[in-house]
């Protein structure tokens, strides 16, 4: 096997949540939902882990985060900033927002040479999810990949959330469209999109299989995003829409991996508490140790 390197998207604010929900503690003893994703990818085989994050709080994510993983695991750090554009290009006054979860992959291309998984930092995928990506990538997998969560098992109880909705074509991934506002109701699953939803549904919650040829598809096309949306002050580049345009041209094949964990995460602060008492469950049933690190 060649190495495996995790790669966790943790530069985001959080908006909805009100803070930076990656520093937050769930664990019974300080531990963090990022904690319990490295624990689950070093379990799994996973060599290396990359974070993305924003200088101004570097300093303060290693004491709080990073510095427990010492000789567990090797640690990089990339940086997402709203300056780091491609020539040509400069970032329109008053935009805070980040250019989304493309770009934030796009600035850690210079220290993955090996097949990777991104991640968000603020979800709870569950042990099974490493496990399962791990193994495609261990047994010389060469195409992308993504893990399949069901629709119902992803939701919060406190307000709609997006996600990236999918369909499959033998065993692969046909399209991937971000849709919002998904919400259970008593008839099905709401959206912003004129369609039903029963919550079987297979959606992504960005845990992508990549090898390093993405970033040349990155580079390319966040060139051509700017120039369309550069100027404003909201817009994302968003890996789902990357690579439903790199399945739609044919350019590469997505293997679709499943997942039967439950998702959690704290899209908003009323989350954290259903997030815990999900936690100590795993911990009462012996998934994980009250001590993690």
């Amino acid at each position: 096997m060649s190495n495996l390197s995790l790669l966790i998207m943790a530069a985001g604010m959080g908006s909805r949540y009100g803070g930076l929900k990656q520093l937050d503690e769930v664990g019974p003893n300080g531990e963090t939902i990022i904690d319990y994703s490295v624990y689950d990818a070093i379990k799994a085989g996973f060599d290396k882990v990359v974070f993305i994050i924003r200088k101004d709080f570097a300093e303060e994510f290693k004491s709080k985060i990073t510095d427990k993983y010492s000789g567990k695991i090797q640690v990089e750090y990339a940086y997402q900033d709203l300056n780091d554009l491609p020539d040509g290009f400069v970032c329109p006054d008053g935009r805070v927002k980040p250019w989304g979860t493309g770009h934030a992959i796009l600035s850690a291309a210079d220290l993955i040479n090996e097949p990777f998984v991104a991640i968000n930092g603020d979800d709870f995928y569950g042990s099974g999810s490493f496990k399962v990506v791990a193994d495609y990538y261990k047994n010389g997998a060469k195409d992308f990949s993504m893990v399949a969560f069901q629709l119902d098992k992803t939701l919060s109880t406190f307000g709609g959330v997006t996600r990236g909705l999918c369909t499959l074509k033998d065993g692969k991934l046909d399209t991937v469209i971000e849709t919002g506002d998904l919400i259970q109701t008593d008839i099905g699953v709401a959206s912003d999109r004129d369609i039903k939803l029963d919550g079987n549904e297979p959606v992504s919650m960005n845990v992508w299989g990549f090898t390093p040829k993405l970033f040349d598809y990155l580079r390319a096309d966040f060139s051509e995003f700017l120039k369309k949306y550069g100027t404003e002050l909201k817009s994302e580049f968003l890996i789902p829409t990357v690579v439903n345009d790199l399945i739609q041209s044919g350019k590469e094949d997505v293997h679709v991996l499943r997942s039967d964990e439950s998702w959690f995460g704290v899209t908003y602060k009323e989350d954290k508490q259903f997030v815990q008492s999900e936690i100590l469950k795993l911990i009462n049933a012996g998934v994980y140790s009250q001590h993690l690190f």
